[in-house]
């Protein structure tokens, strides 16, 4: 080949290979990758600047790091909600807060079909969708599930307020998701995996609890690294991760005490907004590149939809993330909310605007930070910024939306949001000016604290620290709700009825409370007023499956078994109807009815364990302790939360002649339910003929001061005369 042959071949290869390279800006990417597989990942919880790929040395993220390096890194992405619910709903409709209606993680539900919806759009392009989350508060219930062709929200479920029964280790919900990986090899996909360890209990698995003994929150940071890091190796190693499109993100943040607020919900800061975001192409395009661009959630729908070349909705209010790659993009305001102070303790909502190096946060006491030179956000700028406050306040009210009250939380909803720290019970409308949250966020930090120590056993401890807060703060109905169950912790039913019903006086007849009262009430010998309770709730409309069966017992519970069945029959497709139906067959005598049931129930899910506990006291009943043992085992095996089980494992085990067992079994009835007479009544005249004088004593004390005339009218009489031959 001739020197002029061989330059023009130069020529020509150099101009092919430009043209099959990405221009720096990003141009050409629309519609790059059809087909591609897509990947989102969630850490729920996780702070931008706690990960070393914006500048933190505290922990160790091996397979954040990697997958950085392959990847676009926003430095400045943001959420608009601090709260994990709407910041989903945010990041999978491209759409904020106000116009997808979900503001809060209770009483809101998200209507994918009235909108845009990321799962919808890209299972209608022929993607098979899974959905693998790790928490209650993403359950389908929530509406996040359209669109997903498999959507695995399945947590074990360990107890009524354990953590265990609200969120699942990455762990498991990283082998749902590979296991479903495997379904669809072969097809384009979209996967959507969320991770929840950051979020508290700060509690990491080893090595990291270990390794970040003095620092756990980090140490949760590393564990979920771990699994991004299982995942990303897996889809290498199938060959799916070159050609992937892979997002990274978190929801919120978490404020860590920064400005008064440990966790997240309430507070606006930067701490709980800024949120890591890397962006991974398909052939490992722009990696590397770091954009200082503020980004959002919003953006993350859009974006992949332009990058598979799909049509991008018009009505979503996010904008891709591409023209942020140009050297000099357009500045545009970001938008974010917590309305979670005022909907769950009568504060004020707070709103904000970062609008390039500024950040609006606007309330009763409003604020201005310049986050290039006060990143931490510590010095006020108000009164020396006038002209950009005027601009950003008047900008900020192009965002704001009218706020729709929130629907009702049904009691297992409100008691699971509840474990994971999340208020479900609404605050009363308030009246007049309302307080800043900045002002009262210290007090969120006492309730945890006092809810720490009830759940630690301390009940005490715990119902002092309330009396004290609400003497303080006496409109905060979740520290009513906590205080009330303190007090039920300690056996002081007339109390607990008390604050339960104040607390339903601030916040509403809600089906949390009517279940709570009505239980009480029981407990106190006024089934009558339980059943009062429980119609009037119904009569309003709060007829949820909770309530319809609460309202069952109760009227079991007041001598009216036959009307019990009456009124629960209609409704019993409901597992937890059809076990308080079996209840109400079981006290007519209908032993054959009330098995019946609770067997539908166990065939429809295996793992319901006041099914299980029901057919244990059915074989107590027909005499057969050692199935009534096995049974009670399986149940509390499923829920260690459950005195009913715990007292027929007690009964169970001394007819089979194992007194310490017994006695251990109803000592533990008594714990989880101090009003719990059969337990207290078993283990005092058991304890007494074993000889366990101290034991018996407080045991007969304790139920002789509690039980009522009915039903307990000739073991009263029995329990003073062993009290009396205990001798002092």
């Amino acid at each position: 080949m001739s020197p002029a042959l061989r330059r023009t071949a130069f020529v020509v290869a150099v101009a092919l290979a430009a043209c099959g390279r990405p221009s720096p800006d990003g141009a050409g990417l629309a519609g790059a990758f059809p087909g591609a597989p897509v990947v989102l990942i969630s850490i729920d919880t996780l702070r931008a600047d706690r990960l070393p790929v914006y500048g933190y040395g505290g922990v160790a993220t091996p397979a954040i790091d990697a997958l950085a390096a392959d990847a676009v890194v926003f430095e400045h992405a943001y959420t608009h909600v601090p709260l994990t619910l709407p910041a989903h709903s945010s990041l999978l409709s491209g759409l904020l807060p106000g116009e997808h209606g979900v503001r809060d993680n209770a009483g809101y539900r998200l209507q994918a079909a009235d909108g845009p919806y990321l799962p919808s759009l890209l299972a209608a392009a022929g993607y098979a969708t899974g959905g693998f989350v790790s928490a209650f508060v993403l359950d389908r219930s929530t509406g996040v599930a359209a669109g997903f062709d498999r959507y695995d929200d399945r947590i074990v479920r360990a107890g009524a307020h354990g953590m265990g029964d609200v969120q699942r280790p990455g762990t498991e919900t990283l082998e749902a998701a590979q296991a479903w990986l495997d379904e669809v090899a072969g097809r384009p996909f979209f996967l959507f995996l969320h991770l929840y360890e950051p979020h508290t209990p700060y509690t990491p698995p080893e090595p990291f609890a270990s390794r970040y003994a003095e620092h756990p929150y980090d140490g949760e940071i590393a564990a979920a690294d771990a699994r991004v890091g299982e995942l990303l190796a897996r889809l290498r190693a199938d060959g799916t991760y070159q050609r992937a499109l892979i997002v990274l993100v978190s929801d919120h943040g978490e404020g860590l005490g920064d400005h008064g607020e440990i966790e997240h919900g309430i507070l606006l800061y930067r701490e709980a907004l800024h949120v890591p975001l890397l962006l991974k192409l398909p052939g490992g395009r722009l990696a590397g590149r770091r954009v200082a661009s503020p980004a959002q959630l919003a953006d993350v729908a859009g974006t992949v939809l332009e990058l598979l070349g799909r049509e991008v909705p018009a009505a979503l209010a996010g904008r891709s993330l591409l023209p942020l790659l140009a050297p000099s993009p357009s500045p545009r305001p970001i938008y974010a909310e917590t309305y979670h102070p005022r909907l769950r303790y009568g504060w004020s909502e707070l709103l904000s605007l970062i609008d390039g190096r500024f950040h609006y946060l606007q309330g009763p006491d409003p604020e201005l930070y310049d986050l290039r030179t006060d990143p931490e956000e510590r010095h006020n700028l108000l009164r020396r910024e006038r002209r950009r406050l005027a601009a950003m306040r008047e900008a900020l009210q192009g965002f704001v939306r009218p706020l729709a009250r929130p629907g009702e939380v049904d009691a297992e909803t409100a008691a699971r949001l509840a474990a994971l720290g999340y208020v479900a019970t609404a605050a009363p409308e308030p009246e007049g000016p309302l307080p800043d949250p900045k002002a009262r966020v210290h007090l969120l930090a006492r309730l945890a604290a006092a809810r720490q120590l009830d759940a630690a056993g301390r009940h005490a401890e715990a119902a002092q620290q309330l009396r004290v807060l609400l003497g303080e703060e006496p409109r905060m109905t979740d520290a009513w709700i906590a205080y009330g169950l303190a007090l039920v912790h300690l056996g002081e039913t007339r109390p607990a009825i008390d604050a339960y019903e104040r607390a339903r006086q601030l916040g509403g007849p809600t089906p949390q409370l009517v279940v709570r009262l009505a239980t009480l009430y029981v407990a106190a010998g006024e089934a009558e007023r339980a059943v009062a309770l429980v119609e009037e709730a119904v009569a309003r409309g709060l007829d949820t499956p909770a309530v319809v069966a609460r309202l069952g017992i109760s009227l079991v519970e007041a001598g009216r078994p036959r009307q019990a069945i009456e009124q629960l029959a209609p409704r019993a497709t409901d597992p937890e109807v059809q076990n308080a139906l079996a209840f109400a067959h079981y006290r007519l005598g209908q032993l054959a009815e009330a098995e019946a049931l609770y067997r539908r129930v166990l065939a429809a899910d295996p793992g319901d364990a006041k099914a299980l506990e029901g057919l244990a006291v059915l074989a107590l009943h027909r005499r057969r302790p050692a199935v009534a043992r096995e049974r009670a085992r399986r149940a509390l095996e499923l829920d260690d939360q459950l005195p009913i089980a715990w007292n027929t494992l007690g009964v169970a085990e001394q007819l089979l002649g194992r007194t310490d067992a017994a006695l251990a079994a109803w000592q533990r009835a008594v714990e989880l339910d101090p009003r719990m007479l059969d337990a207290l009544y078993n283990l005092g005249v058991t304890a007494a003929a074993a000889g366990r004088r101290a034991l018996a004593r407080d045991s007969l004390e304790r139920f002789i001061a509690a039980a009522p005339g009915t039903p307990y009218a000739t073991d009263v009489p029995r329990a003073r005369d062993l009290l009396h031959n205990l001798g002092p």
